[in-house]
């Protein structure tokens, strides 16, 4: 008798966006899942969603770059790897935006000037007929579009989403309607990856609006957070997906030394978020109105999706690392990214009770021995921990596991 093969799972992943530092703890927390997961390639996804940042990560993925070699590129900076990424990138004036609305200002100086005269219009309304002389964005983008045109150019990759064996939507925004333009489905395939990459990542304010096919698109985080609808709409089996921005809890335990940068561990104490000024708490709002919009999200998924598998990977609310980093950082990529994997194994430890039974239905299984291997480190070694440490860090992770395993009533109790 002939045994009847099951077909292969359907798995998909979302990457939300998060500036750089979204971008450096995607690789971070890719590369431990990768290590980790047996029975998943995440170069042979089905499906790969990216929204800004995280639109850099799905093409390399789709484009069949691991995440060790993502690492090498962006985050060591590895010249063997034959591609490397520079900040410098995106901190070009945009100069042909800057010369274009130049030219518009004395044309509107005029028109302002004549309103607030020979119009007696107020000196308020005169001044708002300026404002299409402000440039719409700092810095230029177009080197994403130049450099990741090359790299997916190369021997082996593509920059046409129709050629790729996997498929991939980068999510941008249309500037004119508001709504989601999803890059990659039919109808927005014909569009360069790499081009998609710059409109998904454009982020208002910083960068110009990116102009395709006479219309003009900006970061799609403006519409949705995660847009794993799009995989999900399809059909998908496992839908994986990585949000790197959370807002920050300072009132647990865990986050004493935060908000002191500089100042002795054993001196530092437990703050709120306002002793950290203005950026701080702009810092919380953003991350806490978008945080708030996926978890909605994410319910909304499990309701209209019950026969996937949905995981969430995130980092630790009360983690101060992620949050006191700048978001537009690069400086400290490697710390950032080492941080981001050790984080992910630890969280990987703590739910294993729960993740394994979810990703045993698709083949998937949690390697406990990479796991446990305390000396594994992705880009620096990192000091070792005291007895004293790693005793209560075990214990941690049990409760946490105790916790993930109990019916949600009981935890809520």
């Amino acid at each position: 008798m002939t045994k009847i093969k099951s077909p292969a799972p359907k798995i998909a992943l979302a990457l939300a966006g998060g500036g750089p530092l979204g971008a450096i703890y995607e690789i971070g927390a890719l590369c431990a899942l990768d290590e980790s997961l047996a029975g998943i390639d995440f170069t042979a996804l089905d499906h790969y969603v990216g929204v800004s940042a995280g639109g850099f990560i799905a093409a390399g993925l789709a484009n069949g770059m691991s995440p060790r070699e993502l690492c090498a590129s962006f985050i060591e900076a590895d010249d063997g790897a034959g591609e490397v990424f520079d900040p410098s990138w995106l901190m070009k004036p945009a100069y042909d935006e800057f010369a274009r609305r130049a030219i518009m200002f004395p044309g509107l100086a005029a028109s302002a000037l004549w309103r607030a005269t020979v119009g007696r219009r107020s000196l308020t309304h005169s001044i708002e007929r300026l404002g299409p002389s402000l440039p719409t964005g700092i810095f230029s983008n177009d080197q994403i579009d130049q450099r990741l045109g090359r790299l997916f150019s190369r021997a082996g990759r593509s920059n046409d989403f129709r050629e790729l064996k996997a498929q991939l939507t980068l999510v941008a925004t249309n500037l004119d309607t508001g709504e989601a333009a999803p890059f990659g489905r039919p109808g927005w395939d014909h569009v360069p990856i790499s081009k998609a990459v710059q409109a998904s990542s454009a982020l208002p304010g910083l960068f110009p609006p990116v102009e395709i096919d006479d219309q003009y698109f900006v970061d799609g985080a403006l519409k949705k957070t995660m847009h794993a609808s799009i995989a999900l709409d399809d059909g998908v089996d496992l839908m994986l997906c990585l949000n790197p921005l959370v807002p920050f809890n300072s009132t647990e335990p865990a986050t004493a030394r935060v908000m002191q940068r500089g100042v002795p561990a054993e001196k530092r104490s437990i703050p709120r978020i306002a002793d950290g000024g203005l950026p701080a708490v702009l810092s919380q709002t953003f991350r806490s109105m978008i945080h708030s919009r996926m978890e909605l999200g994410m319910k909304h998924y499990e309701r209209a999706y019950p026969r996937t598998d949905i995981v969430l990977i995130e980092p630790d609310h009360r983690d101060p690392e992620l949050y006191l980093a700048n978001t537009f950082s690069y400086g400290r990529r490697r710390q950032l990214a080492e941080h981001a994997y050790q984080q992910t194994r630890a969280m990987l430890r703590s739910r294993r009770i729960s993740l394994t039974a979810k990703l045993q239905r698709h083949g998937i299984r949690l390697r406990m021995d990479v796991l446990d291997d305390a000396r594994r480190h992705l880009v620096a070694a990192t000091p070792a921990k005291t007895r004293i440490g790693q005793a209560i860090a075990s214990l941690q992770e049990v409760m946490d596991d105790l916790s993930h395993a109990l019916p949600a009533p009981m935890r809520a109790a």
